[in-house]
C-alpha cells in the first residue's frame, strides 16, 4: 500500500514532469514516449523551459553536505537570496539525512537526488530503496521519530516550514520519495 501525504502552499495544478505521456528533446521537439514506472522514484520527463540535474550518491551521513551544496548551485540560477539558499539547502540536508539515517537505517544504499527549475520554481526530489514509511502522516507529525532516543523528529517540520510544499510517497518495503517545491523571488 501507498502512503502520499501532500503539503504546502504552492499551485495545486503544478504542471507536473509529463506531457500527454511524451517525451520531449532539448530542441522542444517529440522524441518519443516513455512509461511510467511505479516505482517510488519514477523517472522524470524533459519538456520545454524545464531544466532537469539528477546525480546519485551513496547513503552515507558525509553525502549529505555534498548533496546540499550541489543542489544550492543549481538553484543558484534562479537568482535567490542568501535567505532562500539557506532554507533550501536545510531542506535538503533534512531529507538526505532522513534517507541515510531511516530509509537505510545507516545501511548501504543509493539516494537519488534530482532538481528541477522551471520558470522561477525550484523543484527537488530525494528517493530512496530503503524500508518506507509505514504511515506518512504519522511520521510527518512534529516530534515523531521511529528513533525518539536519537532523533529529534523534526526533519520533515523543517522541510516544511522552508519550502512551499512538500510531498512524500512511500511504502513499506519499496523506499520513500520527497519532493519539494519552491517559488523563488516572490
Amino acid at each position: 500500500m501507498e502512503n502520499k501525504f501532500l503539503n504546502g502552499n504552492m499551485n495545486q495544478d503544478d504542471p507536473g514532469n509529463y506531457v500527454d505521456g511524451k517525451m520531449w528533446n532539448s530542441d522542444g521537439e517529440m522524441s518519443g514516449t516513455q512509461e511510467k514506472t511505479g516505482d517510488v522514484a519514477e523517472k522524470k520527463r524533459w519538456k520545454p523551459g524545464r531544466e532537469v540535474m539528477t546525480m546519485k550518491i551513496d547513503s552515507l551521513s558525509e553525502n549529505e553536505e555534498f548533496a546540499r551544496v550541489v543542489v544550492a548551485v543549481f538553484a543558484a540560477r534562479l537568482d535567490p537570496t542568501v535567505e532562500e539558499i539557506d532554507d533550501i539547502k536545510t531542506a535538503v540536508s533534512e531529507a538526505v539525512t532522513n534517507a541515510v539515517i531511516h530509509g537505510y537505517q545507516n545501511g548501504e544504499g543509493t539516494i537519488t537526488i534530482e532538481a528541477a527549475v522551471e520558470e522561477n520554481v525550484l523543484s527537488v526530489t530525494v528517493s530512496d530503496d530503503g524500508i518506507g514509511i509505514k504511515n506518512v502522516e504519522q511520521a510527518m507529525e512534529p516530534m515523531f521519530s521511529t528513533l525518539p532516543d536519537e532523533r529529534s523528529g523534526m526533519g520533515f517540520s523543517f522541510m516544511e516550514a522552508f519550502m512551499d510544499r512538500v510531498e512524500v510517497i512511500s511504502a513499506p518495503g519499496k523506499g520513500t520519495s520527497v519532493t519539494m517545491r519552491k517559488k523563488i523571488g516572490r
